[in-house]
């Protein structure tokens, strides 16, 4: 394995020393990831088609902020995404629910559905499964026991940058990603216009993962917040929350 440096496909930035915090967020091929130096300056960015992977080439990063759901539980929803739906509101649909870890371990979206009326009482969304491959990979990656990880949600990462302010534009947008990468530059995130290989990835996948820094960078510092507070406990008797 390469050094942590050679990981990245931009270079580490000059006068970075101490522990590296990272975000990470889901993308077409795999996972992209943006990371910080300990100050809270941009400090490369990577992709990887799994997170074990990516988490392989991270041996120094202190935390690793991800989004996606991580922590399930036995039966009903999960609080926080009832309490990140208020944080972003009206821009409900950006948050999706969680439903019980019984419902993720099906084989099928049909046998999904069927176990989320029985488990919850409501019927499971095609999107909210279209995350499955990716939920399950990062819980598996977090119960195996890299306890670095936490869950993130961009959007309310975002409305926290902005004084709990969501943001209006849709992330998919010019005008939401001109607002977001302001946010970041406001907070001392500036991404570089050319990110290598990283830079193939759609814009707002690495918004997202910049965004997930920030909150990373909170929890190295112990001044995040979490959705609950105090997190809720996953069936596993780890934590599951949104951090911030």
């Amino acid at each position: 394995m390469g050094s942590r440096r050679d990981a990245f496909h931009t270079p580490l930035a000059p006068g970075c020393a101490g522990s590296p915090v990272v975000g990470v967020d889901a993308c077409r091929t795999g996972w992209v990831a943006v990371t910080l130096c300990e100050e809270g300056q941009f400090a490369g960015a990577d992709t990887a088609g799994g997170l074990s992977e990516l988490l392989g080439r991270l041996p120094d990063a202190a935390v690793v902020a991800v989004d996606m759901p991580l922590g399930l539980l036995t039966a009903g929803w999960r609080e926080a995404e009832a309490l990140a739906v208020a944080m972003v509101a009206p821009h409900r649909s950006r948050v999706f629910p969680v439903p019980p870890r019984g419902v993720w371990e099906a084989e099928d979206f049909d046998e999904a559905n069927r176990r989320c009326r029985s488990l919850t009482g409501q019927g499971l969304s095609r999107q909210t499964w279209g995350l499955a491959a990716k939920l399950r990979e990062a819980n598996a990656c977090r119960d195996g026991g890299d306890h670095r990880l936490y869950e993130v949600h961009p959007e309310v990462s975002f409305a926290a940058i902005d004084e709990g302010r969501p943001v209006a534009w849709s992330k998919k947008g010019w005008n939401g990603q001109a607002v977001r990468r302001r946010l970041l530059e406001d907070q001392g995130i500036v991404l570089p216009d050319d990110l290598g290989p990283a830079g193939r990835v759609p814009s707002d996948d690495v918004l997202d993962a910049a965004v997930a820094a920030w909150s990373a960078r909170r929890i190295a510092l112990r001044t995040a917040r979490s959705l609950p507070d105090p997190p809720q406990e996953a069936d596993t008797g780890l934590s599951a929350a949104i951090w911030y």
